[in-house]
């Protein structure tokens, strides 16, 4: 799930670019909650209050008695100290590159905005976040075969063997042990090694329980081992503050 925050006092420009982010990410079939502010104080009460975003396409022109989008980027890094969101400002004017070079954007897009070219940053970002391009690695036999992380909804252990199964239906095997493809490959995107055979994708739980959790689109529930289920449930709500869920 990717989080989107549009900051245009322009409302036309405001609801252009978030239908244009819906589509875009539409296409690329990936998750998004993307809210969309008038002003940059607003922006920064949300933030204040605790709300988390990933990507932020944020104006800098407002309105005289307004902050402004360059201070607003000084504040989400400076006074928020936050350093992991990635800024994209737009504006109709090209003369602000020194001011922005400290608050490090991802881009600076000029209005009007050109779709091909929000694609283009959409996807950098993605690339950036490994939301996108990120993929999972396994050998077959003598093949080497790649997959993205994303289509990935959990891994089962069956024996010597790794069985894949993929968000639409699909199943493949392997031989190789869990607890290493966990380590290297998958933890560090937000899956969960809740049983001896089972790893899972955050992003496909539907809801968790006491000893066992369900996935999206599936009747059938997976086990949480007795001595995981404490730490299952601390890096489950630890994943949903982050994002915020």
């Amino acid at each position: 799930m990717v989080y989107v925050a549009v900051c245009d006092d322009e409302t036309k420009i405001g609801a252009e670019l978030e239908c244009a982010l819906i589509k875009i990410f539409d296409n690329m079939q990936v998750e998004h909650d993307i809210d969309v502010f008038f002003s940059g104080d607003e922006l920064c009460r949300c933030m204040e209050a605790g709300a988390h975003y990933d990507l932020i396409f944020l104006d800098i022109e407002f309105a005289k008695n307004e902050i402004n989008g360059v201070e607003v980027g000084r504040l989400i890094r400076e006074a928020y100290q936050n350093n992991n969101v990635s800024i994209v400002y737009i504006s109709r004017e090209k003369d602000y590159a020194f001011q922005l070079f400290e608050i490090r954007p991802l881009n600076f897009l000029i209005k009007p905005l050109e779709y091909d070219i929000l694609e283009k940053t959409v996807k950098t970002y993605l690339n950036i976040a490994g939301l996108w391009s990120s993929e999972f690695s396994y050998n077959v036999g003598r093949d080497t075969l790649k997959v993205k992380i994303k289509d990935i909804v959990y891994l089962e252990s069956s024996d010597r063997k790794l069985i894949l199964h993929f968000v639409d239906g699909r199943i493949d095997e392997f031989y190789g042990s869990l607890k290493e493809v966990y380590q290297e490959q998958l933890r560090k995107f937000d899956f969960l090694f809740i049983h001896a055979s089972y790893v899972v994708n955050f992003d496909y739980i539907s809801a968790i329980r006491y000893n066992q959790l369900s996935l999206t689109g599936s009747t059938t529930p997976l086990p949480i081992s007795q001595g995981k289920r404490n730490e299952i449930r601390e890096n489950y709500y630890a994943i949903m503050k982050r994002r915020r869920v």
